[in-house]
């Protein structure tokens, strides 16, 4: 999966927008201001994705591709590689499963201005 794939793919969920709070060279995907997933824009090596922490370390056992979160909590982000040892179809997955965990988190007073309960 190339970045611009990637973007399009969150962009497409309801509430996201796109930063770059920490520089011109990491892009941040926020829902509803909370963020949920980050990259690097030039290098598009691995994917920032919030975890639930026991299925964030059955996932590193499970596959190399798959790292604990580069310059993140390790218990709760991990780093998903894009080199293909991760298939596109699992880093969709584990994006998805960020961005609920995330929509999950939010405050009441959002859920209920956005329609999410």
């Amino acid at each position: 999966m190339y970045i611009d794939e990637y973007r399009e793919y969150c962009l497409s969920k309801p509430g996201t927008s796109e930063e770059t709070p920490f520089g011109p060279d990491t892009l941040v995907f926020k829902c509803y201001g909370k963020m949920f997933a980050l990259t690097g824009i030039d290098s598009f090596e691995y994917v920032n994705l919030k975890c639930d922490p026991e299925r964030a370390a059955e996932l590193r056992e499970q596959n190399d591709g798959i790292k604990p979160g580069w310059h993140m909590n390790k218990t709760h982000w991990n780093s998903v590689f894009t080199d293909g040892r991760v298939s596109d179809k699992l880093l969709k997955e584990l994006t998805d499963h960020s961005y609920e965990l995330v929509v999950k988190s939010l405050p009441k007073k959002v859920k209920v201005e956005n329609g999410l309960i």
